[in-house]
């Protein structure tokens, strides 16, 4: 607790958690998807059901940076393949970026 002198210094300050849906979506219709919003919904339900369901480790991380490199692992396979099914491009970049950070008891969970 602060002294009444200090609390009059300090601004109250209203913070509120990033739509990481609506950012991924518009990141890949940036990146030329045209499923974009489905696509973006499917992908922050990854991220919360892993966050869930596997197990808790210091090196998992499922937050914006997490989706931001999915995003742009998913950009560039977009650009290298813009002729292939967009799902199956989230899919591998998904596989891509999470894959190597798992642990082995994980990986069939995931």
């Amino acid at each position: 607790e602060l002294p009444d002198n200090l609390k009059a210094l300090f601004r109250t300050v209203a913070m509120m958690v990033p739509d990481y849906a609506l950012i991924s979506e518009i990141m890949l219709y940036s990146s030329g998807y045209l499923d974009a919003r489905p696509l973006a919904v499917k992908l922050v339900a990854t991220y919360r059901l892993c966050s869930e369901q596997l197990s808790s480790q210091s090196h998992y991380d499922y937050g914006m940076r997490a989706v931001i490199s999915v995003l742009r692992a998913a950009a560039a396979v977009k650009q290298k393949f813009p002729d292939q099914e967009e799902g199956i491009l989230m899919l591998r970049s998904l596989k891509d970026v999470n894959l190597p950070k798992f642990l082995s008891p994980d990986i069939p969970l995931f």
